[in-house]
C-alpha cells in the first residue's frame, strides 16, 4: 500500500480559492470541489492568525531534507517527492495510518526549518491536515509518481521533483 500525499502552506489556498478546495463535505474519492467564492475566501483570509507563508529555495530544501529524515527513521519507502513554493506532494509506501505520516512530515519539517532560522517562533507554516489518496496498485503508484515529478509545472531552483531509485 501506498499514498500519495499533499499538504498547503498556511495561508496560500484558501476556502473560496478559485482553484477549488476540499471541506468535510467535500472530501470523499472523487468528490467534487467547493466552487470559487471570493467572500468565502475574504472571510477565511480575516480569520488567519498569522500571515500567508510561501517556501523559498531554502525553505524547500530543508522540508525536502525533513521528509527524507522522516521516511528513514520510519522504515517508510519514498518513492517521489516535489516540494513547491505553496505545496508539497510525496508519493510514500508504509503500512502506517497517512494521518500519522502527514502530521510527521509536518513536524519534522517545521522543526527543522525553525532550527535553520527559516521560521519565526509562532509563525504557522502548514495548513491543518491535507490530502491523503490511497495508491492500491503498482499502477496507481506509477501514475501517482507521474503527476508528482512530471505533472506540477516547470523545475524549482534549489531542491525538484525526484523520484527515489534506492
Amino acid at each position: 500500500m501506498a499514498y500519495l500525499l499533499t499538504f498547503t502552506t498556511y495561508g496560500t489556498w484558501l476556502h473560496g480559492d478559485r482553484r477549488g478546495s476540499v471541506d468535510p463535505a467535500h472530501a470523499g474519492f472523487d468528490s467534487p470541489t467547493l466552487t470559487p467564492n471570493g467572500r468565502r475566501r475574504t472571510a477565511m483570509r480575516a480569520h488567519m492568525d498569522s500571515p500567508e507563508i510561501s517556501l523559498s529555495a531554502a525553505r524547500r530544501t530543508a522540508i525536502e531534507a525533513a521528509i527524507r529524515e522522516v521516511c528513514r527513521h520510519r522504515g517508510w519507502a519514498l518513492e517521489a517527492i516535489n516540494v513547491r513554493t505553496n505545496h508539497v506532494h510525496v508519493v510514500v509506501g508504509a503500512t502506517d495510518a497517512p494521518e500519522r505520516m502527514l502530521n510527521d512530515f509536518k513536524a519534522y519539517a517545521t522543526r527543522r526549518s525553525r532550527g535553520a532560522g527559516l521560521l519565526d517562533i509562532g509563525q504557522r507554516l502548514w495548513t491543518r491536515h491535507g490530502s491523503t489518496r490511497y495508491l492500491w496498485t503498482e499502477r496507481d503508484i506509477e501514475l501517482a509518481t507521474e503527476y508528482v515529478v512530471d505533472g506540477q509545472g516547470h523545475a524549482l531552483p534549489g531542491v525538484g521533483s525526484q523520484v527515489e531509485t534506492s
